[in-house]
């Protein structure tokens, strides 16, 4: 096992990693920006070592400053947490080439499920099922892009292959619209990710989105953890998680579970990973893998009793899973709601100083969170400050203990999101479960027309 890791993240899955960390008995080396120097992680860490001003491409993106940071504190291991490098597979190879283990998959996996053409047809090539759309990156014929319009039907998306978090993809309903769509994407495309490759894919009109959470070690065991269901959103970024799936009959769900686990095991995955699906009319299609530990993961933690980080960390470290696919059982409902220092309606960003803050608690409410009374939230990252999570043995009472844990809450100082949280928790539609990943962004507009 390793003797001490180095966290190269910040908010809360910095403190996230580092408690798994602590439990396993292994040091915890955090980086922080200067933005971040008054952060908890920092003053919690074994050691914290500042690589740069606040700008993340001279700080949490820069490669040179993070492996620096892993030499010069002797850490054998690095983990990425979530956004920034977690998902580039040139620092997961530097970090392998400079003699440190990168708590995640492959530079390989990382590579084929980061491009999302490539990632489709190894799914296809694995059973999975997916999206009706081109073979591949759109040609740059006009006409033969016209015929493959035509032959999966509009409406139409058009996305970038090397794209992520919502960022380039158009959608389509009339071939007078095609060309210029599939240029502009190019050219975002291209500006965005460096890659001005673009596919296209049936696009569907009230699906859910659902993912799958599997776990892969490095001796060909993989198991799958259920599923979240992330459909709340708003600019395909999601606001609200849950687990499992409501309405969707557990057949389903096990049978597209095998699916994925069967997939890792041909692909030589290893690690955490998420299968994301749309699911529409009883039928999945991926869309894409996230080849790290999600935002959501504790739902999926709170179901299944299986600390993910955790996992992560003894995978790497070259353990066999110590569970079979038979062995975990799902174990009644969880909640998530994402909290983010944001206007709660119009999503404006409100980064400050944090006056007061008070957490909520009681049976089955779980709080990750980085801020305290006093904390600074910084106006250089993203906005989300942690998330509320609840259990319950089943959905109904998971949702009365996420409104208790909501009207405890106190945050002053900073706007948050929590009244919108507090409306979604009444709304009669979520009630019933089962809303598609529209639906937020309807009921906001509709709030809005009063």
């Amino acid at each position: 096992m390793f003797k001490k890791i180095l966290i190269a993240n910040r908010g809360e899955i910095a403190l996230r990693v580092q408690r798994a960390c602590r439990e396993l008995g292994i040091k915890a080396v955090v980086v922080y920006s200067e933005a971040d120097r008054e952060a908890k992680y920092v003053k919690l860490a074994d050691e914290a070592v500042c690589i740069g001003p606040a700008p993340s491409a001279q700080s949490y993106l820069n490669m040179p400053a993070i492996i620096s940071a892993a030499e010069v504190t002797d850490a054998e291991a690095i983990h990425p947490g979530y956004g920034f490098l977690s998902e580039n597979a040139d620092f997961a190879e530097r970090v392998e080439k400079s003699g440190f283990v990168f708590i995640g998959p492959s530079p390989e996996s990382i590579r084929l499920m980061g491009d999302k053409v490539s990632a489709k047809q190894a799914m296809k090539a694995a059973g999975v099922p997916t999206v009706p759309g081109s073979d591949g990156a759109l040609p740059d014929d006009p006409a033969e892009i016209k015929r493959i319009a035509r032959a999966i039907g509009y409406p139409v998306i058009i996305k970038a292959a090397g794209g992520g978090g919502g960022r380039g993809m158009r959608v389509v309903h009339t071939e007078a619209a095609l060309l210029h769509a599939v240029q502009t994407t190019k050219s975002e495309a291209a500006a965005a990710f460096n890659n001005p490759e673009v596919y296209m894919e049936k696009f569907l009109q009230n699906p859910r989105h659902i993912e799958i959470q599997v776990l892969a070690d490095q001796h060909r065991n993989a198991v799958y953890l259920f599923e979240r269901d992330c459909s709340m959103q708003r600019r395909h970024q999601k606001v609200i998680e849950e687990a499992p799936a409501p309405g969707i009959a557990r057949r389903l769900i096990d049978r597209i579970g095998e699916r994925c686990a069967a997939a890792c095991k041909k692909i030589g995955y290893r690690g955490a990973g998420t299968f994301e699906f749309l699911y529409e009319n009883g039928e999945f299609y991926f869309i894409e893998m996230n080849t790290r530990v999600q935002v959501e993961h504790p739902v999926t933690e709170m179901i299944t009793g299986v600390d993910i980080v955790r996992q992560q960390i003894l995978i790497a470290a070259g353990e066999k899973l110590p569970f079979t696919q038979r062995q975990i059982q799902l174990r009644g409902h969880a909640i998530e709601c994402r909290l983010n220092a944001e206007h709660p309606y119009t999503f404006t960003p409100s980064p400050g100083r944090i006056t007061a803050w008070h957490a909520p608690g009681g049976p089955g409410v779980r709080v990750d969170s980085h801020i305290y009374a006093g904390y600074c939230v910084p106006p250089n990252y993203d906005s989300m400050i942690g998330k509320i999570i609840v259990h319950g043995d089943t959905r109904e009472q998971a949702l009365a203990r996420m409104r208790g844990a909501l009207a405890e809450v106190v945050i002053e100082g900073i706007q948050t999101n929590v009244p919108l949280h507090r409306e979604l928790m009444v709304d009669a539609n979520f009630e019933a479960g089962g809303t598609n990943i529209h639906y937020l962004e309807s009921w906001l507009a509709q709030r809005e027309r009063g």
